[in-house]
């Protein structure tokens, strides 16, 4: 079964997430690492665990997402995985980060694209990818079914969704990912968000002023 560790990381306060199971194979999701405390405090949680990176992948490309990727790339050695839609995303990020006061940014390319249907395998474990779309627009989420976990990015938030007045972003979009991919889910799904702590989808079934059920007429 998976265990999943989160790091709260950059002035955005962005989730970064290890997750890895009994193989001690893992893959790093969102690594928004900018600091060399930051960067630290990742590898040191890999390490005492003696988890075997085999990806990372990203759930889309906005800056307070992709800080750490060069860091963990080049550490682990490992291929790097986004949606093909999130490279414009990607490659946008070298030109605006020194304004938002990060000069050290060191922009890579993705080695693979990924795509809802396929699956990332390590360990024993295999995640579903779903493409949702809104808040960016190569967003994907990663279901583990087993253990009814979702990491979702900045797509849906405990009480909150993601914003939706980026490049690429769309409301109408975004909330009929939440309520066409993710409100399908089973109630009991834990949702590991981009920022914030951790919700279900049943809370937010009932409870989201922004996309609760109940505000469908």
């Amino acid at each position: 079964m998976i265990q999943i560790k989160s790091f709260t990381f950059n002035p955005f306060s962005e989730n970064t997430y290890v997750v890895f199971d009994e193989t001690g194979e893992g893959v790093v999701i969102d690594p928004g690492c900018y600091e060399q405390q930051e960067k630290i405090a990742l590898a040191q949680f890999i390490e005492d665990k003696g988890i075997r990176i085999k990806y990372l992948l990203n759930t889309h490309c906005h800056i307070d997402h992709v800080l750490g990727n060069d860091y963990v790339k080049e550490k682990y050695k490992v291929p790097f995985l986004i949606h093909a839609l999130e490279e414009p995303v990607l490659k946008s990020v070298k030109a605006y980060a020194p304004s938002y006061g990060f000069a050290r940014y060191h922009e890579i390319h993705p080695d693979q694209f990924m795509k809802e249907g396929e699956m990332i395998s390590f360990g024993s474990t295999q995640l579903d990818i779903l493409f949702l779309p809104g808040h960016a627009p190569g967003h994907v989420g990663f279901y583990h079914r087993e253990s009814k976990s979702l990491l979702s990015g900045d797509v849906l938030f405990e009480r909150s969704i993601g914003r939706t007045d980026l490049p690429g972003g769309d409301f109408n979009t975004l909330i009929n990912s939440i309520h066409k991919k993710l409100f399908t889910l089973p109630d009991d799904v834990v949702v590991y968000s981009g920022h914030g702590s951790p919700t279900t989808i049943g809370d937010e079934k009932v409870s989201n002023p922004f996309c609760a059920l109940s505000l469908i007429k």
